[in-house]
């Protein structure tokens, strides 16, 4: 069964230690480093493998995946927030074998819309021109995250890894988003603790897509962050590390 939950929902997990469990892969969101995911790196790192997989090259997913796949461990839970989490639904298409458990944040299943398709191609063009600052503030705009003052703080970090990261990133991840395939077919066939993840303030991809994401796959455990609009694991970063606590301890076998 899968049902809506919120944070308050799952015992403290800091009460007994993480067991040791398979490594951790990050997989950050469009336009986003390491730095989306510091706090959970910084919690999990000091009882867990962690490692961080950039979703950078390529302008296929099926490309960018095929790439990891060379890289990551031979089993592994992986963590995908937005386009992160597409790419790491197909690295569970292509190598289920490998994936231990998922845990999809602020994401989607579905492949882009002819009308959503062809809004990226001017948002390229700016980008190309010199104008990723300004890309970047329609893509994500303050409206898309939760309510309050951790706005500013949130929207800052997203400004400096776009800067980081850089125009023709940003060019080949929206090539990427264009082409991308459905994979709710994907979910359907995955046989492992999955954990869906966002926030109730999310405009991009809002709670009713990840209920349907959660129906989809067998046993799913829906979180849905009460506090938090697309962003999180930057919006609210301790309840988002102590619910991924609970998914590391989640059983294999799904009853």
């Amino acid at each position: 069964m899968t049902g809506r939950r919120t944070q308050h929902d799952f015992p403290n997990p800091f009460a007994s230690r993480l067991p040791m469990t398979e490594p951790v892969v990050f997989l950050p969101g469009m336009m986003c480093d390491a730095r989306v995911f510091g706090a959970q790196i910084l919690d999990l790192s000091g009882q867990t493998p962690v490692m961080v997989a950039p979703i950078t090259k390529g302008e296929r997913i099926e490309e960018i995946a095929s790439s990891l796949l060379d890289a990551l461990p031979a089993k592994c839970a992986l963590v995908g927030l937005s386009m992160g989490g597409i790419v790491a639904m197909e690295l569970l298409r292509r190598a289920p074998e490998r994936v231990s458990r998922i845990a999809l944040i602020s994401t989607s299943p579905l492949d882009d819309t002819p009308q959503i398709s062809a809004a990226r191609e001017p948002l390229m063009v700016r980008a190309k021109a010199g104008r990723l600052e300004d890309v970047m503030a329609e893509t994500l705009r303050p409206e898309y995250l939760a309510p309050g003052p951790k706005r500013v703080e949130v929207l800052s970090i997203v400004k400096e890894m776009s800067q980081a990261l850089g125009p023709d990133v940003f060019i080949r991840q929206s090539r990427a988003l264009q082409r991308r395939r459905d994979q709710q077919s994907t979910l359907r066939k995955c046989k492992v603790p999955a954990l869906i993840m966002c926030g109730a303030h999310d405009q991009l991809t809002p709670v009713k897509r990840h209920s349907f994401m959660a129906e989809l796959i067998p046993n799913a455990q829906l979180q849905v962050m009460e506090h938090s609009g697309h962003l999180p694991p930057l919006e609210q970063p301790d309840a988002v590390t102590q619910v991924l606590r609970d998914w590391l301890k989640m059983p294999f076998i799904l009853r």
